[in-house]
């Protein structure tokens, strides 16, 4: 295993409204150091830890690893991915009753069904001597379309065992978002078994996805759990400015593309409108955005500056964000990592260690240290 040690200037951004353009510098830094822990993977897109310390990673190619006792063992029997832009092999977590039921869920781009191209779709196996078996597909967005952005795909369980996940609106913001009788652009609930809660918000509006938890998103690419309030909190990749914070209500809008803090990726604009009293408000947005990529809070004592506060990947400028949180309020913005690729996604592990996915690199360990510069 590979050690390096980075000397990262963290910068600060002292938040007087949900979201500042000025990216100041403050004259304070801290070093901390990063171990490589699994190397040579191209676009580790998620990763989930097993009751024995294993891991497992899945590559947006396609492949699924196990990763155990130091060596990378392929998965036989992934389902086959529509690997194409955005797209491929997503999400992997585990059921929250894992050690009893053995369930683990995946998220990826397929194109089964009718039509060209692929969409998102959820499924569920098991794992015995590296190979899924048992699967079953859960839930799968329509309709195909060949374009090669916006699938999502996170995967959250809430307190009470109902599993969600996202979907982006698939490049169509005008049509998907803001139709509940059209996939894309949601974040779906479902049972662990695919069922529909009965509960749900649109189950008995006609033509309606039943699925659906709450719609207006763009494309939703963290996900978590907040281990306090039970909340799930999702953050999206907004145009050019205006990737945002929400937190998930039950039948929700959250405004795409009605309501934006960003522009076309040309400058114009898309609406002069950034809030409506019918639709939620983010509770932060980025101008510039950060692309923003997977999502942890922080619950260990291995981190004492970083606990309970959130930590979110930066494709785009390749760092590891710290979001300080004073309630729901992100008050201040940290940058550790810089530099270090494309983070794709971060999870806290059963160790109390926090694992960040980078592109072209691999599996990172962060190891904090009160070394001051």
């Amino acid at each position: 295993m590979k050690i390096k040690l980075l000397i990262i200037s963290f910068v600060t951004l002292s938040l007087t409204a949900c979201a500042q353009k000025d990216n100041s510098i403050k004259e304070s830094a801290k070093s901390y150091s990063y171990e490589t822990i699994v190397s040579d993977l191209q676009t580790p897109w998620g990763m989930a830890f097993l009751p024995d310390g294993s891991m497992l990673i899945t590559e947006k190619s396609g492949k699924l690893i196990h990763f155990k006792d130091g060596e990378k063992q392929l998965i036989n029997d992934v389902p086959e991915v529509y690997n194409r832009g955005q797209g491929g092999l997503m999400d992997v977590v585990l059921d929250p009753n894992y050690q009893k039921n053995g369930w683990i869920y995946i998220s990826y781009s397929s194109s089964e069904g009718e039509g060209n191209g692929g969409n998102t779709a959820i499924m569920r196996a098991k794992l015995i001597d590296n190979q899924l078996t048992e699967k079953e597909l859960l839930y799968k967005a329509t309709p195909n379309t060949s374009k090669g952005e916006h699938f999502g795909s996170r995967i959250a369980f809430d307190n009470n065992g109902y599993l969600y996940f996202s979907a982006g609106e698939r490049g169509e913001r005008d049509i998907n978002p803001q139709d509940i009788t059209r996939d894309n652009g949601k974040i779906y609930r479902i049972n662990t078994d695919g069922t529909i809660p009965s509960d749900n918000p649109f189950v008995n509006e006609p033509n309606a996805k039943k699925a659906i938890y709450s719609f207006g998103h763009r494309n939703p690419q963290g996900m978590i759990l907040h281990p306090n309030t039970g909340e799930i909190w999702v953050h999206e990749h907004g145009p050019k400015g205006g990737d945002e914070i929400n937190i998930i209500k039950k039948s929700a809008n959250y405004g795409w593309p009605v309501v934006t803090h960003g522009l076309n990726y040309s400058g114009t604009s898309i609406t002069s409108e950034t809030s409506r009293p019918d639709m939620e408000d983010p509770i932060y947005y980025w101008i510039p955005s950060i692309a923003p990529s997977g999502m942890v809070y922080v619950t260990s004592d291995k981190y004492p500056y970083l606990k309970d506060n959130l930590l979110i990947g930066s494709l785009k400028f390749q760092y590891l964000e710290l979001d300080i949180l004073e309630g729901e309020k992100v008050i201040k913005r940290e940058r550790l990592l810089e530099g270090i690729g494309r983070v794709r996604d971060v999870r806290q592990g059963p160790d109390g260690f926090i694992y960040v996915a980078v592109e072209g690199l691999g599996i990172v360990k962060l190891i904090a240290s009160e070394t001051k510069i």
